[in-house]
């Protein structure tokens, strides 16, 4: 009887190489996550991208190798396993995740004023991913949305919004960074997806007292009154409610970051906890909702400032 051939020992390490690569990309990402800073927001979005796309490429050369070689050796039945556990990424495209970064242990935070002095609701707001769809992203994990009724109403008018044309104050001191104007405002009731300009217009504030930055997105066309380099102070009108940028419909997007917003890019800084004082609910106020069949039911906290 003829002997089973004997793979080469070259053949023997490369069969391995696969495995190899899916070991030591897991264990680079677990230490950049572990890194913290910039490091960490990189290991996260790599963590979304490269296992998972690894994992599925190399689960078709593998099983397809397998199927045609009628092999269940250890280096495919280990390089199989090891795909799957890496697909398990892909769970993260279809079901959001709060970048991993703990309200105790991040700082600094600020707790600044309401950026509106008329009663509004906490569209989304919060530590987690149930109340703040935001914090999925590393730079608005503590972010704010801030709406006025009438509101969710899925009207294409504009004016048909509480929000719209609401003056938008200067939460806290500080130096303006960058103020933008003259971005439309979308057509509300449908997700605009402009991705070219996704804060629309803004103010982007550097608190001194920090070092950090606040951005206040989505203001009214035409409406900003601010000019990057002033000195503002807190309670000044810097613009009003708009639905410019990347948005579904009027509100006052606003979040705190470490980096400044003008240098590092959208959903790639370091979001910082944000608490709000004078006003007559918690320091950091929820949203959320939940739908009745096609009608749009808040659950997120309404609020008012009620200091000086």
């Amino acid at each position: 009887m003829e002997q089973e051939k004997q793979p080469s020992r070259l053949w023997q390490i490369v069969r391995w190489i696969p495995f190899g690569l899916m070991i030591i990309s897991a264990i680079s990402i677990l230490g950049m996550l572990l890194a913290g800073g910039m490091i960490k927001i990189s290991g996260w979005y790599m963590l979304q991208l490269i296992p998972p796309v690894l994992g599925l490429s190399t689960l078709i050369v593998v099983g397809i190798y397998a199927l045609i070689k009628k092999r269940k050796s250890k280096p495919v039945l280990w390089t199989l396993i090891a795909s799957l556990i890496s697909m398990l990424g892909f769970i993260l495209w279809f079901v959001p995740m709060a970048f991993p970064a703990s309200l105790e242990n991040t700082t600094p935070s600020v707790t600044i004023r309401l950026p509106a002095d008329e009663k509004i609701l906490v569209a989304w707001g919060g530590d987690s991913i149930e109340t703040n769809y935001h914090a999925a992203a590393p730079d608005q994990r503590w972010a704010y949305d801030l709406v006025m009724e009438p509101y969710f109403s899925g009207s294409q008018n504009l004016e048909d919004y509480g929000c719209y044309g609401l003056p938008v104050l200067a939460p806290i001191d500080g130096v303006v960074v960058s103020a933008h104007d003259g971005e439309p405002d979308e057509i509300p009731g449908v997700v605009s997806n402009n991705f070219e300009a996704p804060t629309g217009n803004h103010v982007m504030m550097r608190i001194e007292e920090t070092g950090t930055y606040l951005v206040i997105a989505h203001l009214k066309n035409g409406s900003v009154q601010v000019e990057t380099g002033d000195v503002v102070k807190e309670g000044q009108v810097i613009g009003e409610c708009g639905n410019s940028g990347n948005t579904s419909e009027p509100h006052i997007h606003i979040h705190h970051q470490r980096q400044d917003p003008t240098v590092f890019p959208l959903n790639f800084a370091e979001g910082l906890p944000l608490y709000f004082r004078d006003h007559d609910g918690q320091p950091m106020p929820v949203g959320g909702f939940e739908m009745d069949g096609e009608t749009i039911i808040p659950l997120g906290d309404v609020i008012q400032h009620i200091g000086k």
